[in-house]
């Protein structure tokens, strides 16, 4: 059986017959070779395969990535990515809380292995089909728990779609929230809900966040909803009727469409486009400057935290906000909850420092001078209290240290509580800060006070803007610069960087800006309610004083104290 037809034959072809068809009997016969015999053959196939259609750099990653490792569950972790390098901070943290008991909204993650082989994921078919395969699956798992359904009018699912690096950079990284919403899909809120206002208001805040992370500026967005109120003689933007929220959020699209971006009306293609743009966004101007700032290295990644919207806007009863489960002016163990919260506002207006917040507790708006009952602790005692046992048992009997949280609540009762992200709490130690002279002096330059965040007292020139900074570090190299702002954004973070000081109008001592302030070392005074500034034209008032450009600022960063000129410090 081994010659060739013919009966011609040399010894070598003979020797290479025969072998090879010993060894094809073999697989032929022996339990599991054959199987095994055409695994090979496939593998080896579809390497060549793909060795033909893609390019060394390109076949390279895709070897590399391993689809298996590219998601995690919340609530049941995929155990090949369970640290924080594969799920980030944000993401490490949500497990955490959920095996804690802490009410969170159901989702997954994507993990920094997608954010590394991303190329060749959104490149190659295959990997791509896979992803998608996988996101879908867990989009269900959301639905299920939910009972709505992601893309149907009829009981919408919305999405928030966050990032996550495994180093926490506050703010400076992309957040979606209201995915999956357009006009037909707000129409099925106001069915569900009566409430028009609220739908309405989701879409314009998913809008604004589509179009910024387009390259549109915020500034835009605050000019078209500052006419509305303008139109309607209103300071808020709860204050506006459904029509008006309504005709703000259409202007809103129109500005966006007239920019020449693609808007996705499809909630499927907004969640990929979305992903797209989160992933991408560790590469952005602010996010790489911070990283450069905090000595942080470019190579971690961000992963991706995708879950059911829990919404603080949607009654007059709702709102969000960021807890310190310690008082961060004293040191010490003693649970003392401290922070910001917002009525009728989703989440990233707190974070953000866009809006002016009230106190957690009692204790903290009498230290800063602020209503007692305005105070998380009175106005919803329930949801203080579901968050104070919550922090107290994970503090007292699992020993984690300090924590900064931030959570929504649909409503006052506390089955409506949700958390949405915690991380360690940096730590303010109670280090001796330099004060001013009490002088008759000082008390009559007193225009105003806000929420003291970080430093002591200092004077410097105030200045509005990143070009006033330099313009005076060239000038005036010895001077300190006192950056004053109607808030602050994390676009800000080389402004605030670059200058000595920061006072906001508004915002509190959780936002975004408060805490790179407070870890760059700056001394900062936030939530100034008589401060008005008109960036536009380096210029604003504080109570009756005017200051443009170049004038003299003095603020207390442990009191929240602002005063006119240059004065004598201690």
């Amino acid at each position: 059986k081994y010659y060739p037809e013919g009966g011609l034959f040399d010894r070598d072809n003979l020797t290479h017959r025969a072998s090879e068809v010993f060894l094809r009997e073999r697989i032929s016969f022996a339990l599991g070779l054959q199987q095994f015999d055409l695994f090979l053959s496939r593998t080896m196939s579809t390497l060549f395969r793909q060795a033909d259609e893609l390019p060394n750099e390109k076949l390279h990653l895709l070897l590399n990535y391993d689809p298996q490792k590219a998601i995690s569950s919340i609530a049941s972790p995929n155990p090949s990515v369970s640290g924080v390098i594969h799920m980030g901070n944000k993401g490490y943290n949500l497990v955490s809380l959920h095996e804690n008991d802490f009410r969170v909204p159901p989702g997954f993650i994507i993990t920094t292995e997608v954010y590394r082989y991303w190329e060749i994921i959104e490149s190659y078919q295959p990997a791509e089909i896979n992803f998608r395969n996988q996101v879908e699956r867990e989009l269900s798992v959301i639905e299920k728990h939910t009972g709505k359904l992601f893309g149907n009018p009829e009981n919408p699912l919305l999405l928030s779609v966050r990032s996550g690096a495994p180093i926490s950079q506050p703010g400076m990284m992309d957040t979606f929230l209201n995915v999956g919403i357009n006009e037909e899909i707000a129409h099925g809120i106001i069915k569900i809900t009566g409430n028009a206002w609220f739908a309405w208001d989701c879409y314009r805040r998913f809008l604004q966040s589509y179009g910024m992370a387009f390259g549109l500026n915020r500034n835009d967005f605050d000019d078209i909803i500052g006419r509305a109120k303008e139109d309607r003689k209103v300071l808020h933007k709860i204050e506006l009727s459904d029509e008006k929220m309504r005709d703000t959020a259409f202007k809103y699209r129109e500005f966006i469409i007239g920019q020449g971006i693609r808007l996705e009306e499809s909630p499927v293609k907004q969640l990929y486009t979305i992903i797209d743009k989160v992933l991408k966004s560790w590469n952005t101007g602010k996010a790489k400057a911070y990283r450069k700032i905090m000595k942080l290295s470019d190579d971690w990644g961000t992963a991706v935290i995708i879950q059911s919207m829990v919404f603080g806007n949607r009654t007059k009863d709702s709102g969000s906000g960021v807890v310190f489960t310690h008082n961060p002016r004293l040191s010490g163990g003693l649970v003392t909850l401290w922070g910001d919260y917002s009525l009728g506002d989703q989440g990233e207006d707190v974070v953000s420092g866009l809006v002016n917040t009230l106190p957690i507790s009692e204790t903290q708006a009498e230290i800063e001078n602020r209503d007692a009952n305005s105070a998380l602790q009175n106005s919803f005692p329930e949801v203080y209290n579901s968050i104070k046992n919550h922090v107290s048992e994970l503090i007292y009997e699992k020993n984690w240290s300090p924590q900064e949280m931030e959570f929504t609540f649909e409503s006052g009762n506390e089955k409506d509580l949700f958390f949405l992200q915690t991380r360690d709490m940096a730590i303010r130690h109670g280090k001796k800060v330099l004060s001013f002279m009490g002088t008759p002096e000082t008390n009559a330059r007193f225009i105003g006070h806000g929420i003291g965040v970080s430093g002591g007292a200092m004077s410097g020139r105030v200045v509005f803007n990143l070009e006033e900074i330099r313009a005076y570090r060239k000038s005036e190299p010895e001077t300190s610069l006192i950056l004053v702002r109607g808030d602050t954004v994390p676009d800000d973070i080389q402004e605030i960087f670059e200058s000595d000081g920061l006072l906001t109008a508004r915002g509190g001592s959780t936002s975004h800006a408060a805490i790179v302030a407070h870890r760059l070392q700056k001394t900062c005074v936030v939530g100034s309610t008589n401060l008005f500034c008109m960036e536009k034209e380096s210029s604003c008032t504080i109570g009756q004083a005017h200051l443009k450009t170049g004038d003299w600022l003095s603020i207390d960063g442990r009191e929240g104290s602002i005063y006119l000129g240059k004065l004598e410090i201690e």
